[in-house]
């Protein structure tokens, strides 16, 4: 049993134990192209909490993974069979509720780690962290860590050659040939301010893209994706070790 993932913890260990951060990764479930599980931003999520902890812990960092939360906000995807949303005011409720678990319980410090693009957790941790003042709640996007383009040769945001790779990596019997993967191509808005990426709006999924996917998968291997793996979550890892050692009252310099 790996002592940093909660879900594998008993009572016998906890009774006495204590942890200095909690890690809460945040998924979806989605279609991801044609070749890719619905499960890909949860999968991703899981692997990537769980090794950066790991190497964390290994530093002597007393960090703890809650169990992913499965579904996120897919409100652009309501026409695609079964992608599954919950809206940001539910997310907003389940994350107050483990807020203040942890606040009543003594640990004070809690990073969420999103998986998915459409969850965004700042506005929450901006209300909830005024509620909660003792809280230190942090957020971060993997997918954002680190430069994509030293990695891979097709740019996207969506079952790309990214999170094509990974799976090839982490979950090789869960992912269809490449040949059966659509192009991800993704057509662009007619807003001259949405293109340039200083307006924004929501997509609209189907209208997007013809298979769900944003970005040509076809390039990806599993090699590109073990490398990007271990270097991702060494940079998890890092913030994990950096939120652990900060202390109240100290965060500036």
């Amino acid at each position: 049993m790996r002592p940093y993932i909660l879900k594998e913890a008993n009572w016998k260990d906890l009774k006495t134990f204590r942890y200095e951060l909690a890690v809460l990764p945040w998924g979806a479930t989605e279609a991801h192209n044609y070749h890719m599980p619905y499960g890909t931003d949860c999968y991703e999520a899981d692997a990537i909490s769980a090794e950066g902890a790991r190497k964390a812990w290994e530093k002597g960092n007393k960090v703890v993974v809650l169990p992913t939360i499965p579904f996120g906000v897919n409100t652009g995807q309501s026409d695609i069979y079964l992608d599954m949303n919950i809206y940001p005011s539910t997310q907003l409720i389940i994350l107050q509720d483990i807020i203040e678990v942890l606040n009543r319980q003594g640990l004070k410090k809690l990073l969420i780690l999103n998986s998915h693009g459409g969850n965004n957790f700042q506005p929450m941790l901006r209300e909830l962290g005024l509620k909660h003042p003792e809280m230190m709640l942090f957020t971060c996007n993997w997918y954002q860590a680190l430069d994509k383009s030293l990695y891979f040769e097709e740019a996207g945001d969506h079952a790309d050659e990214m999170e094509t790779a990974l799976i090839q990596y982490l979950h090789p019997e869960l992912i269809l040939p490449l040949e059966e993967a659509g192009d991800g191509n993704e057509k662009k808005s007619v807003i001259r301010g949405i293109r340039e990426k200083w307006a924004w709006a929501e997509r609209k999924w189907s209208q997007v893209t013809e298979d769900t996917g944003i970005g040509n998968p076809k390039k990806a291997s599993p090699e590109k994706g073990r490398r990007y793996f271990e270097d991702v979550t060494d940079k998890v890892a890092d913030l994990i070790e950096d939120i652990c050692k900060a202390k109240p009252g100290e965060l500036y310099r």
